[in-house]
């Protein structure tokens, strides 16, 4: 068992699968930063100081009676919230992220599309008695003298 093990895992496609998952996972990290660090601001200020982040709202409040400034102070208080804000935050993200891996899968087509040339037209065909190679307009083989059908 532990054999079979080993061969999966040393199998081309399982580690090339591990190099992409790791990296997903990093270019995930900078997307958010990216949506949290640098687009969130100056969307907030342009809708008059509003910290995305921040946005929510109480379903119960705390131990201690709000309101509260952040959705920090309200969960450190123990109260329950719905956290809107990170929810926008988090579309944000998964849009820039799909949109990114949607551009780089459309070049990897258009590369491959460009490799791949177009199918040469065939020039000749098989004789359907003797399998011989004759030329595609041939009505009669010239190997074994046989009248071909459907010329």
């Amino acid at each position: 068992m532990f054999k079979e093990f080993k061969e999966f895992t040393m199998k081309g496609s399982v580690i090339d699968m591990a190099v992409g998952i790791i990296i997903g996972a990093a270019f995930g990290t900078i997307v958010n930063s990216l949506v949290q660090d640098v687009i969130m601001p100056p969307i907030g200020l342009l809708l008059g100081n509003v910290d995305f982040s921040n946005i929510f709202a109480v379903l119960k409040e705390g131990k201690v009676a709000g309101p509260y400034a952040s959705v920090a102070a309200a969960k450190a208080a123990g109260a329950v919230t719905i956290n809107f804000g990170v929810f926008v935050n988090t579309i944000i993200s998964f849009i820039l992220i799909a949109l990114a891996v949607f551009l780089l899968v459309r070049t990897i087509n258009k590369m491959r599309r460009q490799e791949e040339a177009p199918a040469p037209v065939p020039t000749t065909r098989e004789c359907t008695y003797c399998f011989s190679a004759i030329p595609i307009k041939a009505t009669r083989c010239p190997h074994c003298t046989s009248e071909l059908k459907g010329s």
